[in-house]
């Protein structure tokens, strides 16, 4: 069983990809799933291999609205009493799923307990989505996935932070000569589709400072890239420091981090 010191923030994928994504973040008296695309058991499972419960977390934030972050979220909220954390004009794409009395609307700052969440926004083919950060006592996390592009306004926020979870979804190369529809494929290279590996690369060159520990690529497609690919595409970029790149796997839980 994996502990962590409640000094520490802590964070770990359960799972990512386009079959389903879950994270947990772990913040001394606050702990947060983010995402729940997935099955209430497996998430449970992932919980208690840790040695928490569902009652030990403070809320659910999700990023939008696709299946694949959200599918478990109906499920879920009939077994918890967890409440969904989401920006108010997010709601219209969940409402079908989570009721009202279910959710507490976050602005662009938030104080949880002990913990800071700040949003910020991303780009894609959903009315609403969102990146986090999320800092607890001095150490912070970033949070991005499923985003055409980042804005450069928001540099400044997401540079040098502890742990980053980045989506390294495909290499461009491999999309282009693979089975996707052409509509597909323009989808998924639009700036309201997915980071490649070089996008993501290239990215990470500008974020990653002399506090940064930790990278998880993550949402890596089944399709469209390969671990290697997208590993060795990061490496080449973040050569020299003293960094571990951690793949998000779709079936397997990540180790837990800790910073």
């Amino acid at each position: 069983m994996q502990c962590l010191s409640t000094k520490n923030l802590g964070f770990m994928t359960v799972s990512s990809g386009s079959k389903g994504n879950s994270s947990l973040v772990l913040c001394g008296k606050t702990k947060l799933i983010i995402d729940d695309g997935i099955t209430y058991s497996r998430l449970k499972k992932s919980i208690e291999s840790i040695g928490l419960s569902f009652k030990d977390f403070s809320g659910i934030l999700i990023t939008h609205a696709h299946s694949d972050h959200v599918k478990g979220l109906e499920m879920l909220l009939k077994h918890t009493q967890l409440k969904v954390l989401i920006p108010e004009e997010m709601y219209d794409e969940l409402k079908e799923i989570v009721p009202k009395s279910k959710v507490v609307f976050i602005k662009k700052h938030n104080k949880l307990n002990d913990t800071e969440i700040t949003l910020f926004r991303t780009s894609h083919d959903t009315a609403c989505s969102v990146g986090y950060i999320i800092t607890y006592e001095d150490k912070s996390l970033v949070y991005i996935t499923d985003t055409g592009y980042i804005n450069r306004k928001y540099f400044d926020i997401l540079s040098n932070k502890n742990i980053y979870l980045i989506e390294s979804n495909h290499d461009e190369e491999m999309l282009r000569n693979g089975p996707y529809p052409p509509f597909l494929k323009a989808r998924v290279l639009s700036d309201h589709g997915h980071l490649s590996n070089k996008m993501t690369a290239s990215y990470l060159e500008k974020f990653v400072g002399k506090e940064t520990k930790y990278v998880f690529l993550a949402h890596l497609s089944e399709h469209n890239n390969t671990e290697k690919l997208a590993l060795e595409e990061t490496q080449n970029k973040l050569k020299g420091k003293n960094i571990e790149i951690i793949i998000a796997s779709q079936y397997e839980e990540s180790k837990l981090v800790e910073v």
